[in-house]
């Protein structure tokens, strides 16, 4: 992820004065499926995910974070009156919600993962509405800097990605349509108005038609104009969300709101970074700690390391990662190691991994530590072929150092939750397929939020299936109509 070098020019706003909130339930599905992925697919994900990776903030939920069957995951949202329905990325390294619009001739116009796109046309809604440059949120979006700005011109975006894909257009205010959770695993219809990007023109990876177009994009980051930071400015929740990856089934959840179970430690997020960035205190192999090189921060012999669930492998500097492998493979030594696609180091290997491999441990600050097992780092790409999911990173901080990037490779079957109320994210191992506990700050009621499955027909052709399961917490004396 060489951490989406992009330009944003416009800010996702989201006015939710209009609706009463309870819990919130989006269905989210994955890109990829079946257990044998392509490692070149595996690696050009990741080449994708870093370079639209937003500067300022994909979820990205990441597949069943088996490296074999996993991909970006999606959600449907209903925009408009009557609604419509939208396949967007759900985000967490990104801030705008944008779709693309009826004015755009190079839009992507099919996708292979099952499902039909839609443009957004402003004229078929009945709650549609403009949003012009002389308004307050296009003046507050330009900090009162709004070149040739006339009366009744829309109020213009741009967004420009490191890989090259490129989005732009105009800010329209309409209907979000979505599930509301307000009950243990219940949930009903619910919308609130939103003013998100109405995308005209696509170009890049953007642009075209493949296995991976859709709609749209919905982020989660913790930019100012993410979904979840214009949410708690409406006082209406708190700013914590979470999200349990499930390798073994499939699925899982992503959720907004205070977490009550299951416990979990935490390690401070560094402040001042546009990603979520945690201090990485050691890396252990069978009780021997690796030289760690300083990360994207200078701190003694910490290094700073990017969380991030969108993407699929792992990414450590040169250094580390060649330690790393010397010790994983020193107790297979015997092993025909085999150079895949020019990438991937594979073997044959017929017994169980977990026996024959190390199992690694990350300690961070406050005691916090990640625990990869063997299975959780190598994968079968063939019946008796495994391959090592760590990687050598291949992205550099602005300062030129390499980035260590943790992805699903060791984020899956945890429940990670990410406090940006008090800049901590914490985890602890988890059975995702089961249910968790969140609080509702208004009522006191402690809600399950468990994993669900898309029903529509389009989405039943994909293995693993993620319901993201958003508690919009209502805050005491909170604007209801």
């Amino acid at each position: 992820m060489d951490l989406r070098e992009l330009v944003v020019v416009g800010i996702l706003v989201l006015d939710l004065s209009c609706v009463a909130y309870g819990n919130l339930a989006f269905p989210v599905v994955h890109k990829f499926k079946g257990r044998h992925r392509s490692l070149v697919a595996l690696k050009a994900h990741d080449d994708r995910r870093r370079g639209r990776f937003l500067s300022a903030l994909d979820l990205s939920l990441g597949g069943n974070g088996l490296p074999s069957e996993t991909g970006l995951y999606y959600t449907k949202v209903g925009i408009g009156s009557p609604p419509k329905d939208y396949f967007v990325q759900v985000d967490t390294g990104s801030d705008l919600l944008w779709v693309n619009c009826i004015e755009c001739t190079e839009c992507p116009k099919k996708s292979d993962l099952g499902i039909d796109l839609t443009l957004y046309n402003s004229k078929a809604s009945n709650t549609s509405k403009p949003v012009y440059c002389d308004g307050d949120f296009c003046k507050a979006t330009y900090d009162n800097q709004v070149s040739d700005c006339k009366p009744q011109k829309s109020c213009l975006y741009s967004i420009t990605y490191g890989d090259g894909g490129t989005t732009s257009g105009y800010f329209v205010k309409d209907d979000l349509t979505f599930d509301e959770v307000n009950d243990n695993l219940h949930s009903e219809p619910a919308s609130s108005s939103v003013i998100f990007g109405c995308g005209a023109k696509q170009a890049g990876g953007l642009g075209s038609s493949s296995d991976e177009a859709l709609d749209g994009i919905i982020g989660f980051g913790q930019a100012n104009s993410s979904v979840l930071s214009q949410l708690a400015a409406s006082g209406k929740v708190k700013k914590i969300f979470s999200h349990c990856l499930d390798s073994i089934h499939g699925g899982g959840i992503f959720s907004i709101g205070e977490v009550l179970e299951p416990k979990f430690n935490k390690t401070p997020l560094l402040s001042g970074q546009a990603h979520y960035n945690v201090v990485l205190k050691d890396i252990e192999v069978n009780k021997e700690f690796l030289q760690l090189s300083s990360g994207i921060l200078d701190s003694g012999d910490d290094m700073a390391s990017v969380i991030d669930s969108g993407t699929t492998l792992a990414y450590l500097p040169e250094t580390v990662y060649e330690q790393l492998m010397d010790k994983i493979m020193a107790e297979q030594s015997g092993l025909k190691l085999l150079l895949v696609d020019n990438q991937f180091t594979c073997f044959e290997y017929s017994g169980n991994v977990d026996d024959g491999f190390p199992v690694v441990k990350f300690h961070f600050e406050n005691s916090l530590t990640l625990t990869a097992y063997p299975h959780d780092y190598l994968f079968k790409t063939k019946d008796s072929e495994w391959c090592v999911g760590w990687q050598k990173s291949m992205a550099k901080a602005k300062n030129g150092k390499d980035m260590t990037l943790l992805g699903d490779l060791v984020l899956s079957n945890r429940l990670v939750v990410y406090d940006l109320e008090n800049m901590t994210i914490g985890w602890t191992e988890f059975n995702c397929s089961s249910g968790i506990k969140v609080k509702d700050e208004t009522s006191g009621k402690v809600y399950a939020v468990g994993a669900h499955n898309i029903s529509s027909a389009s989405t039943v052709l994909f293995g693993g299936i993620l319901a993201l399961l958003l508690l919009l917490i209502v805050m005491p004396n909170s604007v209801m109509s």
